[in-house]
């Protein structure tokens, strides 16, 4: 394979009908927005779609897209160890819009849903600011959850992985439809 461990956008673009490009975000992250012609396939759900994506990799070069590039990585690693070569977007979608790029977006998307950063912000704040609280209403041991928390999001800055967004992941309104998963997958088959 020819293509670079990653991409910028400018490169990206110019590529635009020979990428096999693969977005790793929640299907609500893909529905607000992303590359031209990208197949959502959940970083959670990239085991299960090896197989086809090594058959993608016979036509082409695959491109791994998120929102700025950390889950991106992780999907390459992971097609790395099981002998698959892809790029990614260096700064992912975010990187994409600033540099004026467009974002598709499905049709019948209505509702706006939250990027996972912005839903780990949200979580890990309610969970220090109900620590404080039960620590000072309640019992002084409560303070413990916010210090968790604290070493959690030093942890995630440091490995740049967050257990938090992978637990996130799970929820129902950031997880496939196993029918749009399979529609997906055999999209990608029939590239």
């Amino acid at each position: 394979m020819t293509t670079p461990t990653a991409l910028a956008t400018h490169q990206a673009r110019t590529r635009l009908n020979e990428l096999t490009i693969i977005d790793v975000r929640t299907p609500g992250e893909y529905a607000s927005g992303h590359l031209p012609g990208a197949l959502n396939i959940p970083l959670d759900q990239i085991q299960r779609a090896l197989p086809d994506i090594r058959h993608a990799t016979d036509r082409g070069d695959v491109l791994v897209v998120c929102a700025s590039g950390a889950r991106s990585q992780n999907a390459c690693k992971i097609l790395a160890d099981n002998g698959i070569t892809a790029a990614t977007l260096s700064g992912g979608t975010g990187a994409w819009a600033a540099d004026g790029h467009e974002l598709h977006r499905p049709q019948g998307t209505s509702r706006a849903t939250w990027g996972m950063e912005r839903q780990v912000r949200l979580t890990a704040g309610a969970i220090v600011l109900l620590g404080l609280l039960l620590g000072l209403v309640v019992h002084p041991a409560f303070q413990l959850l916010s210090a968790g928390i604290a070493a959690g999001l030093v942890f995630s800055a440091l490995t740049n992985t967050c257990g938090m967004a992978a637990l996130l992941a799970k929820l129902p309104h950031n997880r496939p439809r196993a029918a749009d998963l399979d529609h997906t997958l055999a999209a990608l088959r029939n590239r």
